[in-house]
């Protein structure tokens, strides 16, 4: 798999951008979306989310605290991986209490997850020790009664539709002196699928295209 560096993102006022400590600090593994349906998700987020809490972008956690000493064997884990990337199905909104996801669906995702979970069986969390359940978040932290009025709105006429998983996106997670940030640290693009393989059917909607762009933060 070929590596891509993803330029540091600039840490908050206030906030210092390393030390000796930063090393330590957990990391974080999602899944790219193609487009559009990135986009899609990524304006939900931005139209349903608490403006002050939406400083991470909409995405699909694989894993959400991997020591941050073991870069290094993360990333040569990484490397090895040979997946293609892989058809993902949106499926209809979920109310979660106080804010609303789309769940997910992708074999060859949890397949890949699976695989990586096994190399890293001794490193992981009770978090990231349960049943993955692949979803995108698009809303959290409102009321209840929020919630339920997106979540309903969200619902109605809503048709399954699919993107793709394009590459694994690494994070390092900053710590709560520093906002919850996150610090983008590689890319590492799925090969192509061969020709025959199974493509996305449903387009996203084109009603909820993107339309302002929302900076890397706060862990989820």
């Amino acid at each position: 798999m070929t590596t891509q560096q993803i330029a540091p993102l600039q840490a908050p006022s206030g906030a210092p951008p390393g030390g000796p400590g930063k090393a330590r600090l957990p990391l974080l593994l999602t899944l790219e979306l193609a487009q559009p349906g990135r986009g899609v998700l990524q304006a939900l987020r931005n139209r349903l989310f608490p403006p002050e809490r939406n400083v991470v972008p909409a995405h699909v956690s694989l894993f959400h605290h991997l020591p941050g000493e073991a870069l290094g064997l993360v990333r040569h884990r990484l490397e090895a991986v040979e997946d293609a990337r892989m058809v993902v199905t949106v499926d209809p909104p979920r109310f979660t209490g106080r804010g609303v996801s789309f769940p997910l669906r992708a074999a060859a995702l949890v397949g890949l997850r699976a695989a990586l979970a096994e190399s890293w069986s001794h490193w992981l969390t009770p978090q990231d020790r349960q049943k993955f359940q692949p979803h995108v978040t698009v809303q959290n932290k409102v009321s209840p009664e929020e919630a339920r009025a997106a979540h309903a709105r969200l619902s109605t006429g809503f048709v399954p539709w699919s993107t793709e998983g394009t590459a694994l996106l690494l994070w390092r997670y900053l710590g709560i002196e520093s906002g919850g940030r996150w610090e983008a640290l590689n890319r590492y693009p799925l090969a192509e699928p061969p020709a025959d393989d199974a493509q996305p059917e449903n387009a996203p909607p084109h009603d909820a295209r993107p339309r302002r762009a929302v900076p890397v933060g706060r862990r989820r």
